[in-house]
């Protein structure tokens, strides 16, 4: 009587890693929850016009004289046969703080946060034509406020909670 022994086959040999690399997944995916995710996004994308927009103010709808010197002698749109100075430079500088300090307080919250991120979508775009060699970071905030515009806040927001609230 021969004893035959069976040899692992190749699919029994692989499913040790088959398995770590499910565990894995199931890791990354408790970690990078797409509620957590778009958290994160609308709190990236805050930071950096909230930082500029803070510096644009000595109080309350007072601009202070650096942010109006930057938009009357620094500040120029890079366009075709330019650069040409801001127009009503004044105005743009208000414009531009008091839009740097709501966007980004709506996106923390999620409220109201596609029309946050549109709006920070477009002051990135103002923001490219007039320092053009910035595009690297800008190509960032323009990523994160289109994937905000395109999937929304996620369930960790106000914008969530309103819609939950108001579909019942």
């Amino acid at each position: 009587m021969s004893m035959i022994t069976q040899q692992p086959s190749f699919k029994d040999k692989l499913q040790p890693i088959v398995s770590l690399v499910e565990t894995a997944k199931k890791l990354v995916m408790t970690v990078a929850h797409p509620a957590f995710v778009q958290a994160v996004m609308r709190l990236a994308l805050a930071v950096p016009f909230w930082k500029s927009g803070i510096l644009k103010w000595d109080g309350f709808l007072q601009l202070n004289d650096t942010a109006v010197t930057l938009f009357t002698d620094e500040f120029m749109l890079h366009l075709p046969g330019g650069p040409y100075p801001y127009p009503a430079p004044v105005t743009m500088a208000f414009l531009s703080g008091s839009a740097e300090i709501t966007f980004p307080i709506l996106l923390v919250l999620g409220l109201a946060t596609r029309f946050a991120a549109t709006g920070l979508l477009f002051m990135t775009l103002i923001v490219e034509l007039t320092v053009p060699e910035g595009w690297p970071i800008h190509i960032t905030w323009a990523a994160m406020a289109l994937s905000l515009m395109a999937w929304g806040p996620g369930k960790l927001s106000v914008d969530h909670l309103l819609t939950k609230f108001y579909r019942t």
